[in-house]
């Protein structure tokens, strides 16, 4: 009887949850979308992912190989090369249009790679404690006391260049600030009513852990994602430049490498072209980031 009651007691409390749950998601949605400024990077994240699927689909910029011109032709000269061309004769435009592809699925797998592994090692670590907590904790500070640049070239010397090897070290050294914040928010919630009601229902660790626990803490892996994106990008970029970096195809980096040489001849529209393709999107993101932290924090419920 008791056990039934007690039972009841908890389909009734998750079921409030799930509500609850709802409203903060909707509220939080609708705080966002009172940010102007927000929508529009928003937007503008949206645009780029547009953008790069396009490329990457074969669509759009398939032909960035292309002679189109002749070398060095200054932008708004002549439509078909609206950005001018480089040194080969090559659409500049269409260079940053597939270095927004590559960009763009540089942050998308890079997170993919990151975030189960912070998340799964900072769940572990918070809600087992004990010898578990110490050696996790243990990996992620070494782990961290290691430049991230450092731990980036040595990963991509190691590797090779090439897209494949900017993915593995990027998702590799990205997961430890994730780690840190899943591991506090799970020793938070384990003690919390409804993780105890789990339990008494015969629940087992896993799904006390991945049903009840992880789905309250999904606002930090959200945010955490838009974040993990322009940390990506940029690492790209320098990567790249550095020649350890994508090869071979026009990244952002490697065009900005290209133009390194070309400003003493007067030649700025590659340069210019990758630096604010990237600054508009990395900026999009932290704004975006920002954003999204305000309007997810349980604290700012009601506020606004």
């Amino acid at each position: 009887m008791s056990t039934q009651v007690l039972s009841n007691e908890s389909v009734k409390k998750e079921s409030v949850e799930i509500e609850e749950s709802r409203s903060l998601w909707g509220e939080a949605w609708h705080r966002l979308k009172k940010d102007k400024v927000a929508m529009t990077c928003l937007i503008i994240v949206c645009l780029y992912s547009l953008i790069g699927l396009l490329s990457a689909l074969g669509l759009v910029a398939a032909d960035w190989a292309k002679e189109v011109g002749p070398s060095y032709a200054p932008p708004f000269e002549n439509w078909d090369y609206i950005l001018g061309t480089d040194i080969f004769g090559r659409d500049v435009l269409k260079k940053v249009i597939h270095g927004t592809q590559i960009a763009m699925s540089v942050g998308l797998i890079s997170s993919l790679i990151a975030i189960p592994i912070g998340v799964v090692l900072g769940a572990l670590a918070g809600y087992f404690g004990g010898w578990v907590d110490e050696i996790i904790v243990w990996f992620y500070t070494t782990f961290s006391s290691i430049p991230g640049i450092i731990l980036l070239m040595s990963i991509a010397f190691v590797l090779g260049k090439g897209i494949t090897t900017v993915y593995i070290a990027l998702g590799l050294t990205s997961w430890v600030g994730l780690c840190r914040l899943i591991r506090g928010e799970v020793m938070k919630h384990k003690n919390r009513e409804y993780v105890q009601a789990a339990g008494a229902l015969g629940a087992g660790h896993g799904r006390k852990l991945f049903k009840h626990i992880l789905p309250n803490v999904t606002h930090i892996i959200i945010i955490f994602t838009s974040l993990q994106f322009q940390v990506a990008i940029k690492s790209e970029v320098i990567l790249s430049y550095i020649g350890l970096g994508v090869s071979g195809q026009p990244s952002w980096g490697t065009m900005i490498d290209d133009a390194k040489m070309e400003l003493a001849r007067d030649v700025w529209w590659q340069l210019a072209g990758a630096t604010f393709a990237m600054f508009f999107v990395v900026l999009a993101f932290n704004i975006l980031g920002d954003a999204l932290r305000d309007a997810l924090d349980p604290k700012l419920k009601g506020k606004g």
